[in-house]
């Protein structure tokens, strides 16, 4: 993805090892009602002076290290006494202790590895273990695509051994992470990491698209353009499936490394070959675009007051809010939004979340809450023991309870599935539309020692109303049939732009006349 929050990824926290602590979600369930508390919560590393120890094999358990042969014991390189507690040796010793979730104690894991040459292959291989790690204490599948996890790392340790540059090794980490079956549980470079949270702060220089893979299909596929992007002016339109970028194939390649193709200092250009995403089977279809990089500025809202008539012959306003993700600061510029639309006596709402790609979770649910009031639950979580948690507000105040309607596509994906579920299943707002992407995953993620960034999914959701989204979506009370759907760069509008290119959405008209049976009901206050 271009612009904002790469891979839709519903990020829970951003932490830096060595203290990765559970993601927000999970970690309520420490003071649930059935006791568990976890025995310990840290990532520590020791690093005495280095040592070059090309084939040998160390093992190191509570401060005491043998030497083993290589050939003795590759069988046994990974020897699993429990959870809880990592020691390996690599060029230098060093010791990392991983505490996991136990209702009892923390029992022992001892690793031996054999140790790279090449100094940034040693450096990966800590990574290695660093991330395996946290895998196995939070991955949402606790049988890890039903695999032998600690194999799996004595198994992509012998591959890295002979490698001699941190690209190859870090794709042997790729590698090991796709044998989970979970396209978004991923690492990315210390400068692919750089990029994301540049992108999460909404400045970035690039093409201006969301792309994202598409779940059923494994293809990358565009899911919106910014208005006005060089994207956008070159006619690529959501579901349009990306096939190259300066001539290279994109088979296999993950959304992140394909958006950092598609960014770049502003007054360069790219390349891309696109399928139509309306007519992907022909070679007709197939259309090659050079595009020209560009600063591309994003704010995650943008509004216009519509004069709206009532049936009964009056004309009142309706705030038309449209919100493009959730990033760091969309829950402030709503809530911004919102009080300046009350002060101007706007009387029903437009909350628009087409194409919306989703983004952090926690924005999601503080956006939900401007619009609910008391103890409800805004979503419920499942961790990887099958558990169920919901997740409620604190006597909340809603900002309005004037009439509202949510406009939602099949672009609506993660954190735009829950803020929908959150209004909908809590009887606050009326979803008109088109099914949503369907994601249900949530995501954690954790900077790593070098820099690197680990997302791993832990947790799925369902909706208030228990309705599982993943791979489903949501379906809206009133359809709104693809074809009635105006392109993103027709519907998106500037902030405080004329209200008149809105008129032709038939969407909005829908949403109007949800409005008026609203007020007939009396449910504005």
């Amino acid at each position: 993805m271009d612009p904002l929050l790469p891979n839709l990824d519903l990020s829970l926290f951003t932490t830096k090892s060595p203290k990765p602590t559970f993601p927000f979600f999970l970690s309520r369930r420490f003071s649930s009602s059935n006791g568990r508390r976890p025995t310990c919560r840290k990532w520590t590393l020791s690093m005495p002076p280095r040592r070059v120890v090309a084939s040998s094999y160390q093992t190191l358990k509570a401060g005491s290290s043998t030497s083993q042969s290589p050939t003795t014991h590759q069988d046994d390189l990974v020897r699993s006494l429990g959870k809880g507690f990592l020691g390996f040796a690599a060029a230098a010793t060093a010791l990392a202790s991983v505490c996991f979730d136990s209702p009892a104690f923390a029992e022992s894991l001892t690793v031996a590895f054999p140790v790279s040459r090449a100094r940034e292959v040693n450096t990966v291989q800590r990574t290695l273990v660093e991330a395996w790690g946290l895998i196995r204490e939070t991955f949402i599948d606790p049988t890890f695509n039903h695999q032998d996890w600690d194999k799996k790392l004595q198994q992509t340790m012998l591959e890295m051994f002979p490698l001699n540059s941190a690209d190859a090794a870090y794709n042997k980490i790729d590698g090991m992470l796709s044998t989970l079956g979970d396209p978004f549980t991923r690492i990315i470079s210390p400068k692919d990491y750089q990029s994301f949270r540049i992108g999460s702060d909404g400045n970035l220089q690039g093409v201006g698209m969301f792309i994202n893979i598409e779940p059923r299909t494994g293809h990358l596929v565009v899911m919106s353009c910014v208005e006005g992007s060089p994207a956008a002016r070159a006619g690529i339109l959501e579901g349009d499936e990306l096939i190259e970028i300066n001539g290279e194939r994109l088979d296999g390649v993950d959304s992140e490394t394909a958006a950092q193709k598609l960014r770049g200092r502003a007054g360069t250009s790219v390349t891309v070959k696109l399928h139509s995403g309306k007519d992907s089977d022909t070679v007709s279809s197939i259309k090659e675009v050079k595009l020209p990089r560009e600063y591309i500025t994003l704010s995650p809202i943008s509004s216009t007051i519509i004069p709206h008539r009532t049936p009964d012959g009056r004309v009142t306003k309706t705030g038309y809010v449209k919100l493009l993700a959730f990033s760091q600061s969309a829950a402030a510029d709503m809530a911004n939004t919102i009080q300046e639309m009350e002060s101007e006596d706007v009387h029903s709402y437009i909350l628009d979340l087409r194409n919306n790609p989703g983004g952090l979770v926690k924005a999601g649910l503080d956006v939900a809450q401007m619009w609910l009031d008391g103890d409800e639950t805004l979503v419920n979580t499942i961790d990887r023991d099958g558990n169920m948690q919901p997740i409620t507000m604190v006597d909340g105040h809603a900002m309005t309870h004037d009439p509202l309607v949510v406009l939602v596509n099949e672009g609506s994906a993660s954190a735009s599935e829950i803020l929908a579920g959150a209004l909908h299943d809590n009887g606050r707002a009326i979803l008109v539309g088109h099914r949503t992407f369907g994601k249900g995953k949530i995501q954690s993620v954790t900077e790593l020692q070098d820099g690197s960034a680990l997302f791993i999914t832990v947790a799925k959701y369902l909706s208030p109303a228990l309705h599982d989204i993943d791979q489903v979506g949501i379906i809206p009370d009133v359809q709104c049939t693809t074809n009635t759907l105006k392109s993103p760069a027709e519907v998106e509008t500037r902030k405080k732009s004329s209200a008149s290119s809105l008129e032709a959405d038939s969407c909005i008209m829908v949403a109007e006349h949800e409005l008026d049976i609203q007020e007939s009901r009396g449910t504005a206050s």
